[in-house]
C-alpha cells in the first residue's frame, strides 16, 4: 500500500475516506454545515463539494441546468465551510468545473482538488489542475485506458501526488455492474494511489474495493433517508457511513503490511518449523 501522506493526503489510517457533499446541500449554506456536522460524526477522514458557475459547466438548454443553478454556492461560501469543517479536524477540498473556480480554490488554499469522470477529457481544464501542483484525485469513469494514459500525463507533469479513482458514471450503479476487476488493473497501470468513487446505493461494494487494494473511497453523502436531496439515490447516511468505515478500520487490520516471515501470531510455533535443509 502507498503512504497515503507522501501524497499529500492528512491521514495516518491506510484507506482515505471521503463524504461527498456534493450537491446535497440544495444550494443552502446552512444545509451544507448540517451536511459536515453529521459528517463529522462518522469518522470520515474529508467532505467533499463542487465548485462551479452553471453556465460555463452545462449549456442553458441541458436538462440538468436549472438543478445544478439551484445548487450553486458563491463563492465565498467555499471560504466559510473550508472553516467550518477544518473545525472538526477534518479535511475540506472540492471538484471546480472551470477555471474561474480553480482560482477561487487557489485563493483560500484548497489543500486538494477532484477531477470529475466528465472532465477526463477536458485538457484545458486540467492543465489548469495541475499549474496548482497539489494532490489531485481523477475519476475516470467511461474513460479508456488512452484517455485516462494522457490525462496522467497532463497532471503528472506538474504534480507526483495524484490519485485514479475507478468509477461507474451510472447514478446509482447496480452492484453487479461495479467492475471492481478495473482497480487491479489501474493498479498494474499507474504509479500512484488507485482507489474507487462509488455510485452503488450500499456499502458492499466500496468494502469489496478495499479489498481489492483501494486506498480512497469516495461515498455520495446524505444526513439520514429522510434527507430529500439531488443525490439521494446514490448517497447513504451518517448511519450507513459510520458501519462503511466501521468495516474498513477492520479490513485495514486484516488485510496488514503485507510483510513475508514469522509474524508475532506464529512465534508460539516457531518450535514446529522442520529445518532440514539438504
Amino acid at each position: 500500500m502507498k503512504n497515503l501522506k507522501k501524497y499529500g493526503f492528512s491521514t495516518d489510517n491506510k484507506v482515505y475516506v471521503i463524504a461527498e457533499i456534493g450537491l446535497n446541500h440544495g444550494g443552502d449554506i446552512n444545509t451544507a454545515k448540517q451536511l459536515i456536522d453529521s459528517a463529522s460524526r462518522t469518522g470520515v477522514d474529508a467532505v467533499k463539494f463542487q465548485t462551479y458557475l452553471t453556465e460555463k459547466r452545462v449549456p442553458k438548454n441541458s436538462p440538468i441546468f436549472d438543478i445544478l443553478k439551484k445548487c450553486e454556492l458563491p463563492f465565498e461560501a467555499f471560504k466559510e465551510l473550508k472553516d467550518y469543517t477544518e473545525t472538526y479536524n477534518i479535511e475540506f477540498f472540492s471538484t471546480p468545473f472551470d477555471e474561474e473556480s480553480v482560482d477561487f480554490l487557489e485563493s483560500i488554499n484548497c489543500a486538494l482538488y477532484k477531477v470529475a469522470s466528465f472532465d477526463v477529457v477536458n485538457y484545458k481544464l486540467l492543465s489548469k489542475i495541475a499549474d496548482t501542483k497539489k494532490t489531485i484525485i481523477m475519476s475516470v469513469g467511461m474513460a479508456n485506458l488512452s484517455e485516462i494514459e494522457e490525462a496522467f500525463k497532463i497532471l503528472n507533469n506538474k504534480t507526483k501526488k495524484l490519485a485514479i479513482l475507478h468509477c461507474i458514471s451510472a447514478y446509482p450503479t447496480r452492484e453487479e455492474d461495479a467492475n471492481l476487476s478495473a482497480v487491479y488493473t489501474l493498479k498494474e497501470k499507474f504509479d500512484c494511489v488507485i482507489g474507487q468513487s462509488d455510485h452503488t446505493n450500499g456499502i458492499v461494494v466500496p468494502l469489496y474495493a478495499v479489498a481489492t487494494g483501494s486506498q480512497i473511497i469516495e461515498k455520495h453523502y446524505k444526513i439520514d433517508e429522510n434527507m430529500n436531496c439531488v443525490d439521494a439515490p446514490v448517497s447513504i447516511s451518517e448511519e450507513q457511513m459510520k458501519e462503511l468505515i466501521g468495516k474498513i478500520r477492520k479490513l485495514e487490520k486484516i488485510l496488514g503490511g503485507g510483510e513475508l516471515g514469522i509474524k508475532e501470531a506464529e512465534v508460539g510455533c516457531k518450535i514446529f518449523r522442520r529445518n532440514n535443509k539438504i
